[in-house]
This record gives C-alpha cells, sequence and structure tokens, in this order.
C-alpha cells in the first residue's frame, strides 16, 4: 500500500549539470540539476529567480548546458558553492564559446550550446526554455557513425532531498522488449 506524503517532487535522480552564461562580459558557472527534455531540440533549465548567472542569460538569451562527471565533479561543486555575485567564477573552468555565444566548459564531456527561446516563471523560478543550438561531445564518446553513446557517457546524478550525487549503473533492459513485442 503506497501512503500520501504530501506534493512532493519525486522526478530525482536528475542529471548533473554546469549551467555556463556570460555575465558581465566573462563566463559564469553554475552548479544546476533541475532541467528537462521538451522535444527532441528543446531543453529547459529552471534557476532560482536568485542567482546571478539569470542576469547574464536574460541578458545574451543564450547559456550552455555541461554534463558533470567525475572528472569534473569536484569543479561543478566548487561553482554551486558561491556567487558569481560575490566571487569571480569564470577561471573555475577551460572554456570556449559556442554556438549563439554561450561559454561551454572544455573539459565537461558533453556541452549543450542554448538559445533561449521563452521564459516561463513560477514561484521563485526562471525556467528557460531553450533551443539546443549545438551539442559537443568527446570523440571518446561517440559512436562510429557519430552519435553519443550513453553506455560510455557515465554523468554525475544529482538527488535534491539529500544533496547526493549518484555514479549511474549498469545497463538492466532495452526499451519496449520487457514486456512483450512491439505492435
Amino acid at each position: 500500500m503506497k501512503k500520501q506524503i504530501g506534493s512532493v517532487l519525486a522526478l530525482y535522480p536528475t542529471p548533473l549539470t554546469v549551467v555556463g552564461a556570460m555575465v558581465a562580459g566573462r563566463p559564469n558557472w553554475l552548479l544546476a540539476g533541475h532541467l528537462g527534455i521538451i522535444g527532441h531540440d528543446r531543453v529547459m533549465v529552471s534557476l532560482s529567480n536568485t542567482h546571478y548567472t539569470n542576469r547574464g542569460i536574460r541578458e545574451t538569451g543564450a547559456l550552455s548546458v555541461n554534463i558533470v562527471d567525475e572528472v569534473i565533479l569536484e569543479k561543478a561543486d566548487q561553482a554551486g558553492c558561491v556567487s558569481g555575485s560575490h566571487a569571480d567564477k569564470s577561471a573555475l573552468f577551460s572554456f570556449r564559446i559556442g554556438e549563439g555565444g554561450a561559454p561551454i566548459v572544455d573539459e565537461a564531456p558533453v556541452s549543450m550550446a542554448c538559445t533561449v527561446e521563452d521564459v516561463y516563471k513560477t514561484e521563485g523560478f526562471e525556467n528557460f526554455i531553450c533551443k539546443i543550438a549545438a551539442t559537443y561531445a568527446e570523440e571518446t564518446l561517440l559512436t562510429s557513425d557519430g552519435t553519443l553513446n550513453y553506455h560510455t557517457l557515465k554523468p554525475v546524478l544529482f538527488e535534491m532531498p539529500t544533496y547526493s550525487y549518484l555514479k549511474t549503473g549498469e545497463v538492466i533492459g532495452t526499451c519496449m522488449t520487457l514486456g512483450g513485442s512491439r505492435t
């Protein structure tokens, strides 16, 4: 029997990312775990409206979503420990400017350069609806036909209620094959 536990957000864990944006002419980095897919070429990045990074996103209309793996986890965590309004985080990662003008983390295994199409405000949050302008991936993560190999990519996952970082696991099945034949 299930117990009703309130209106608790229960979609965790989510991939951990570093969001990049140009703010006052410098790259700023923000640790983010609230994002989602809203189509095959669009994502939504949900940020507290108090974040310094939001200012740059609103001004430039661009941001990057950089997947965090264990290699960059320590730096990514550091990006979430201090606000860009209190400290210059521009040197935290090496970067290049991606399509649309957002800074891309060089060390991230996968990065998406995005342009903001709309902002949906909810209580305490700005939700940036973004079109993916370009995706950059380490060559070691690509299959022979040039697509991402998600069996090789090992993103860190974020679990909000305990603020824990989790590892991805092993493959347990193939979609649409476990429940019977596809029709």
